[in-house]
């Protein structure tokens, strides 16, 4: 698979399979693997791509997935669910705070990341029970719903999140959700908000500004050395998956999902169940295919299509929200003190877009990558033990899509002294003084600093690519994670 380098931080990948070239923003160290590399051949050899497939340093391919994670792909006329991951809206809030050295104190932790095991959970089976109306409600018009009901206290709770909380740009009614998702994928809903995921790496994260890297960008964003602040990276949910299932024909990896699937689709009372009908056994052509499944945006089943994605990713906005929440009244209760969060920002990483690039317009599919327009803020975070910068987009990142990756992404080869057991998990974050709560899962050692890539040549990188702009750098103090 020759690359050719276009600098030390970009790289082009073209065979003679592909369509569009892919544009790899990574140095040499940071390529991924031969896997992600031949996943990248099969996206970009598609007849639906746009232009050229971009690469971010955080790319890698992802069990069960058709295309790598940390990649950007545009489409003029279709939706291609099988580009994303089944869970629309799995994204990240960052959270300004008034708390000081006093009020964090190490016993003063321990009290509020234990406090915090029940009202942000990890793994339940219930997390924030709410009305089904809401639910509802949340699908047609994403976040504002869930500040009225619960009285959210968070400052700039919407108009700092993106698209103000809402994915639909027009009126959406009731019918139009229960046309498009099963009301029991609805119901399920009720009880699925406020849970913070046992999959991938969905975490809670406490950090300090350890340092200021552009001084008028942190002032306007009222960020300053020293201060506390809260990180949430969650997803939509049941209802994200379940809803992003019943359009695509990636593999249902449990049995339980298949069960719900089948009962959803069984006892639907939709108003389209005939174009329904065609998706299906389009779906059940599409399983085994090296083709990804695609919709034409204009036809009724890619409407369809987009509204159950839409609907369901605005789950995602509330789940964050009502996360915040919990926290906010878990840390009154626990410190006696309002935390005064501030919302920064609340950014997807992982839905489809309709943006103009290259003069035309255009559906993108960002998959593990944020967008990053001029100006907006980017989060990169690594793994629990390192560091975290916030940048901001650049008016000149065009390569991308005006987009960034979402984390610094795992390394190629893990190095030599990556915990193998919980016990010297445990032992390196007490070496490098971060603290670690919940941990219940086997897998939760794979977040060990020694499987991600190193946080500085990322952002080396996305400097050199002028992909962000550097603001603020981050250490963690304590992490809440399954």
């Amino acid at each position: 698979m020759k690359i050719e380098s276009l600098s030390t931080h970009k790289k082009k990948f073209q065979t003679d399979r592909m369509k569009v070239p892919a544009i790899l923003h990574a140095s040499d160290e940071l390529l991924p693997n031969d896997k992600t590399l031949a996943q990248l051949e099969n996206t970009a050899s598609q007849e639906y791509v746009f232009h050229h497939i971009a690469a971010l340093s955080d790319v890698h391919d992802k069990k069960g997935r058709k295309n790598p994670t940390g990649t950007v792909v545009a489409s003029e006329k279709y939706l291609l669910p099988q580009i994303n991951d089944t869970a629309p809206n799995c994204g990240m809030r960052f959270l300004k705070t008034n708390l000081t050295d006093a009020d964090l104190t190490p016993e003063n932790i321990d009290k509020l990341f234990n406090a915090l095991l029940k009202p942000v959970p990890t793994k339940a089976y219930v997390g924030t029970p709410v009305p089904y109306s809401l639910v509802v409600d949340i699908c047609r018009y994403g976040l504002k719903p869930v500040t009225e009901y619960f009285h959210t206290r968070t400052k700039n709770e919407i108009e700092n999140t993106f698209k103000n909380g809402n994915f639909f740009d027009q009126e959406i009614s009731q019918q139009d959700i229960t046309d498009a998702i099963p009301q029991l994928f609805l119901w399920i809903g009720k009880f699925r908000l406020g849970i913070l995921g046992a999959a991938g790496n969905h975490f809670l994260d406490l950090m300090k500004i350890s340092e200021i890297k552009d001084p008028e960008m942190a002032e306007k964003f009222g960020l300053k050395k020293g201060q506390y602040i809260f990180m949430f990276h969650t997803g939509s949910g049941l209802l994200g998956q379940y809803a992003s299932y019943l359009y695509t024909p990636k593999k249902k990896e449990h049995l339980s999902q298949r069960i719900v699937l089948e009962l959803g689709k069984l006892f639907w009372r939709s108003g389209k169940k005939n174009i329904y009908k065609k998706i299906a056994k389009k779906i059940a052509e599409y399983k085994n295919k090296d083709e990804f499944f695609a919709y034409d945006a204009d036809s009724p089943e890619g409407k369809m299509f987009l509204t159950a994605h839409q609907a369901a990713g605005n789950q995602g906005f509330a789940n964050r929200s009502i996360l915040t929440h919990n926290l906010d009244q878990t840390i009154e209760k626990i410190l006696g003190k309002d935390p005064e969060f501030d919302l920064l920002y609340d950014s997807p990483h992982l839905f489809i877009n309709r943006e103009n690039h290259f003069g035309k317009d255009v559906w993108v599919h960002r998959n593990g990558a944020v967008r990053a327009q001029a100006g907006e803020p980017v989060f990169i975070p690594s793994s629990m033990s390192t560091p975290m910068y916030l940048g901001i987009g650049t008016d000149e990142n065009e390569s991308t899509f005006f987009s960034a990756g979402h984390g610094t992404g795992r390394r190629k080869n893990p190095e030599t002294n990556t915990a193998g057991t919980k016990e010297e998990l445990f032992a390196k974050m007490n070496n490098k003084k971060v603290k670690l709560f919940n941990a219940k899962s086997k897998g939760v050692v794979f977040q060990d600093s020694g499987y991600y890539k190193d946080v500085e040549e990322v952002i080396a990188g996305m400097e050199e690519n002028k992909i962000v702009k550097p603001v603020a750098k981050m250490e963690p103090i304590a992490v809440l994670m399954y």
